[in-house]
């Protein structure tokens, strides 16, 4: 391979890392700023269908136990931890991508008040759906 190739291939390379750790902080990774806060965000689909707020959010290996959904003035917040699993525990890891301890998000709501519909979690993924409550006339 030519010195040219190789150069611009090793920047590649570079660059590439870079933009794969730098998707992995943005997606999944905040600083822990005490026991109690959160490691990472999952990430979430939020869509409108048929007049109900669908959410779809990534849990991975997360037990449904684990998980805690509320709406608090207006925000949805689900919590939960994603414990290391047993079969890791004394392993030598070679990559460790996907996050593990606590987790929190927070996720918006539009003026209105909700209430839950579906609550599913299945395959890694939680699924929810709210519904807007209509105003006694």
């Amino acid at each position: 391979m030519p010195l040219g190739d190789m150069r611009v291939w090793m920047w590649a390379e570079a660059c590439e890392l870079l933009e794969r750790a730098e998707r992995l902080h943005r997606q999944f990774f905040q600083l822990a700023l005490n026991a109690q806060a959160p490691a990472w965000e999952p990430p979430v689909d939020v869509f409108e269908a048929d007049g109900e707020f669908w959410i779809v959010m990534a849990l991975p290996g997360v037990a449904p136990d684990d998980v805690r959904i509320r709406l608090d003035n207006g925000v949805l917040v689900v919590t939960g931890v994603r414990a290391l699993s047993n079969a890791l525990r004394g392993a030598r890891l070679h990559r460790l991508e996907i996050p593990q301890g606590r987790f929190e998000r927070r996720i918006e709501l539009p003026p209105g008040r909700f209430e839950f519909g579906r609550k599913e979690l299945s395959n890694g993924c939680l699924t929810l759906s709210l519904r807007t409550l209509r105003e006694r006339e």
